[in-house]
């Protein structure tokens, strides 16, 4: 019998200027970054929750926590293959992902498919099972205003029992 455990997760940080900006593993020209204790990458941040609370292993700040300086200004993709490692563990396998960008800018369009391959490659999956996608809240609230970005993802993992 298969077990299909299904986890959401969430992430929002503020634009800062003097700070890259890496969405999705991708690092992108813009004249602001996010901050955060890593490199801020909200996407995969996201993500991390997701494939964490499927498999009920909890959440991105009990594995990484913010006062622990061994993650400042880690890769995002890094402390993904951590969680995912700990996930894999437990007999969990990866269906698929969905993960949005909520922001005005950057635009998500030109960095896509390199986002998905490295996303994707951490994981051990085709790119096909990795879905990046974009939305914007016309103007409304702090990533309206160009303050920050928030992500959203979605996780489906499977394990055979």
């Amino acid at each position: 019998m298969t077990d299909f455990r299904v986890g959401t997760g969430f992430d929002a940080h503020a634009l800062e200027a003097g700070v890259p900006l890496v969405l999705g593993g991708v690092a992108i020209d813009f004249p602001r970054g996010l901050a955060g204790h890593s490199d801020g990458d909200v996407i995969v941040h996201a993500l991390i929750d997701a494939v964490l609370g499927a498999a009920g292993l909890g959440d991105i700040g009990s594995l990484f926590p913010s006062g622990d300086e061994r993650w400042h200004g880690a890769s995002s993709l890094d402390l993904l293959r951590i969680a995912w490692e700990r996930v894999q563990a437990e007999g969990f396998e990866f269906a698929n992902a969905d993960c949005v960008l909520i922001g005005e800018q950057p635009r998500l369009a030109p960095h896509r498919e390199e986002m998905r391959a490295r996303v994707a490659a951490v994981l051990g999956v085709g790119a096909e099972r990795v879905a990046v996608r974009a939305t914007t809240t016309d103007g409304l609230g702090f990533t309206g205003r160009g303050e920050g970005l928030a992500a959203q993802a979605v996780a489906l993992l499977s394990r055979t029992s």
